[in-house]
């Protein structure tokens, strides 16, 4: 068993209200939590990682219920994506880590949501920003609800440490007019279309 204490877990909730047109008659709203944790391989190489993801599904469970709280209503939550930002002392894979227990968690959360998760990681250093990627939770193919929510936090993640993020949103883009697949008619049901 692996262990990734908690320093820090930061949320922040966004209500877009227009993005240069008229104002919408109501604003989209996006979410991100994030947890600042030690990475337990930092500054070594270890061959078998796979098991630190059952560790970390605590943590996805968690992140994705102040997520669901902060957006107010599971049912009006129609996109998500997670990411990763690994300290200079890890490794890339150590954010992939989060596939697993980042992305199950909201789909369990959310009824057993059919599109794979979007997903983002990258080694950073002290105050690293990254922009998670964002897409419809039942079909991929929703072009309305691509996006991206940038996060971070001021003071992390230090060289052996972690920052795991999972966003949600509510709506599509404000003011989307790319054409596609709508949500209101998806019909295969299969995650993408």
């Amino acid at each position: 068993m692996h262990e990734f204490p908690i320093r820090k877990i930061a949320v922040t909730v966004e209500e877009i209200f227009h993005d240069g047109g008229p104002p919408a008659q109501q604003p989209r709203r996006r979410a991100a939590a994030l947890a600042v944790v030690r990475n337990p391989f930092a500054g070594r190489h270890v061959e078998e990682l796979q098991s630190a993801m059952d560790d970390l599904k605590p943590l996805g469970l968690m992140l994705t219920d102040r997520l669901i709280s902060a957006l107010g209503d599971a049912r009006t939550i129609d996109g998500y994506g997670k990411g990763a930002i690994v300290g200079s002392a890890g490794e890339l894979e150590h954010g992939a880590l989060w596939h697993v227990p980042g992305g199950y968690a909201m789909r369990e959360r959310l009824g057993e949501a059919k599109a794979i998760v979007p997903s983002a990681k990258k080694l950073g250093g002290f105050g690293a920003r990254m922009d998670v990627p964002v897409g419809h939770i039942n079909a991929a193919y929703v072009r309305s609800h691509f996006d991206a929510m940038e996060v971070g936090v001021p003071d992390g993640p230090r060289p052996d440490e972690i920052v795991f993020a999972l966003v949600m949103t509510c709506g599509p883009r404000i003011h989307d007019r790319m054409g596609g697949l709508k949500a209101s008619d998806i019909k295969a049901w299969d995650g993408l279309r």
